[in-house]
């Protein structure tokens, strides 16, 4: 089975996808972070398509970064100034070639992530 990798964005505050939030993909080697790609999450808080498909996929480790600041600009909830959280970077290890799934449940002063399915 090849690997590819998706990920989706919950928003606990207000019980909602969060759409419209920008995530960049990084592929980490040693003290490198190359960009791979960036995508928009749709109406249901997820992107379009795998943010990591089938023919670009390899092991090693990743980093997703979600740009959270304007989707809660854009909702209207602020967090101070500067804001709490802006971006949120996640770095996590992909082993074997199989289908990885990194959500992310966000509030404006909180996250969690797991791996899901």
């Amino acid at each position: 089975m090849a690997g590819y990798l998706t990920t989706h964005v919950l928003d606990t505050a207000r019980g909602c996808p969060g759409e419209g939030i920008k995530i960049d993909l990084y592929e980490i080697s040693g003290e490198t972070r190359t960009y791979v790609t960036s995508l928009t999450t749709n109406s249901d808080g997820r992107t379009d398509s795998p943010i990591l498909p089938e023919s670009a996929f390899r092991t090693g480790t990743y980093e997703l970064v979600f740009h959270v600041g304007a989707y809660f600009d854009a909702a209207g909830i602020n967090s101070g100034e500067p804001r709490f959280l802006d971006t949120i970077p996640l770095r996590f290890g992909m082993s074997e070639g199989a289908h990885y799934h990194v959500p992310l449940l966000v509030s404006p002063y909180s996250f969690s992530t797991y791996r899901g399915s």
